[in-house]
């Protein structure tokens, strides 16, 4: 088995489907050995903020030393970014070889996996094999019936934003999706806990009441912006620590005060974890298209936002690191989401939208969305991610890309692939025969 083939194996549209519960995964690593059982895991939920958080975490525990395992999702453009090790994604040997193990037990059960159980497990089975001190493991969808909730003792848990999304999964009201979320937390373990508002905070300290677990809030007031240091930002952490955070934007500032809130759990369960390891940490963090910006002046701004929540922060970030400017905001979207709402958040700083067919059998398609942004903004439609970023005109004006994960991965690499040019040439130098195709 190749990489590819395990790939094409682990998506087989068969398996490829939303199915919640713990019954096939738990049959799955019996199977397998249980590897889960002789590794070490921070659990991160959260609706959103948790892949940040995540990235920070390991960026720290890395920097400490520590042999860091990192399983997230989705990925931008490889699935093999899903795990890592160190920094390091899963070579396309290993991802083929473990795969194959999988596969292997999977095709003994009688209800095969799902997608994200293969990828679970598989992942396991790598973090054990690198013998990895500790995992950051983020939830796929909620908490208590995702895949990852198969651990049975964390070494502490972060929740981060909650928010309305996957409301047919989840439930239709903040408490009911913070229960969701909440499902991770386990006895005798610390939750750390974002705060979203009195509904959730109310379900996190409940539910630690009732697991004999030790609830422990994030106080914002602990963090404060210093300064912009492009491309990141200086904090002040309870007045006396500073810290140089490679990640942009204002959510990310509340997002490091959770981080940080963690890490002092952590030391206080015995986890060596100094000063200049959370200093080197923050400096060397990456996560791509999460408010990444490109370029300062035009600006190139790309960001994974996809619902109403993530929307409303991206544009706070826009108006506090460019206050006064005006955005060209590409973006695409699934027709199931909110994105009527999404574009309102938009539209008092927008000069104009320049919209995207995603490509997801559930987008929306783009001169639909540009209809409705027309209720708000001067829009247009695109036929393709280059031909979007030309009628942006990227490079000139300043840019926001945003609206839908996979498509702004897409379009990050147009423009990296460039090598920085891109945002350094007119317009019109980059009108080639392809640039009305997708990449």
């Amino acid at each position: 088995m190749t990489a590819e083939e395990a790939i094409r194996y682990i998506r087989n549209q068969k398996w490829n489907t939303m199915r919640l519960g713990l019954d096939r995964i738990r049959e799955l690593l019996a199977l397998l050995g249980h590897p889960e059982r002789e590794l070490r895991f921070i659990h991160v939920a959260g609706t959103n903020g948790k892949g940040s958080a995540c990235a920070m975490l390991a960026s720290v525990f890395r920097a400490a030393g520590y042999r860091t395992g990192l399983f997230t999702s989705p990925d931008l453009l490889r699935f093999q970014e899903r795990m890592q090790v160190n920094g390091r994604q899963i070579p396309d040997g290993q991802l083929a070889e473990l795969t194959e193990t999988a596969a292997e037990c999977a095709e003994r059960m009688e209800d095969h996996p799902s997608e994200y159980e293969l990828s679970t497990a598989i992942a396991f089975l790598w973090f054990l094999k690198e013998r990895c001190d500790i995992v950051i493991l983020e939830t796929g969808l909620g908490g208590l019936l995702d895949s990852t909730n198969v651990i049975e003792h964390p070494e502490a848990v972060l929740i981060m934003n909650i928010g309305l999304e996957h409301t047919e999964y989840l439930g239709r009201t903040i408490p009911e999706i913070a229960l969701q979320k909440a499902g991770i937390i386990k006895p005798g373990t610390a939750a750390v806990c974002y705060d979203s508002g009195p509904e959730s905070r109310e379900v996190f300290q409940r539910v630690c009441r009732e697991r004999g677990a030790e609830f422990v809030p994030v106080d914002f007031s602990d963090v404060r912006l210093l300064k912009r240091e492009y491309p990141g930002q200086r904090i002040l952490w309870r007045e006396k620590e500073e810290y140089s955070l490679a990640l942009q934007g204002d959510i990310q500032v509340r997002n490091a005060a959770a981080v940080l809130t963690l890490i002092e759990v952590m030391r206080g369960r015995g986890w060596d974890l100094p000063l200049q390891a959370v200093e080197e940490g923050f400096l060397q963090v990456r996560w791509p298209a999460r408010f990444e910006v490109l370029s300062a002046n035009p600006a190139i701004v790309i960001d994974g936002a996809h619902n109403p929540q993530c929307m409303e922060e991206l544009a706070a970030s826009l108006r506090s690191c460019f206050p006064g400017r005006r955005f060209v905001f590409i973006i695409g979207v699934l027709a199931d989401k909110d994105y009527h709402t999404m574009l309102r958040s938009l539209y008092p700083i927008a000069e104009k939208m320049v919209c995207v067919t995603p490509d997801s059998p559930r987008a929306l398609p783009a001169e639909e969305l540009a209809e409705t942004a027309r209720e708000g903004t001067e829009a247009e439609a695109a036929d393709g991610w280059r031909e979007a970023l030309l009628l942006a005109g990227t490079g000139v004006k300043d840019v926001a890309v945003c609206g839908s994960l996979y498509m702004v991965g897409h379009i990050r690499e147009i423009i990296l692939a460039e090598d920085n040019t891109f945002i350094h040439r007119k317009v019109s130098d980059l009108h080639t025969p392809e640039g009305n195709t997708e990449a």
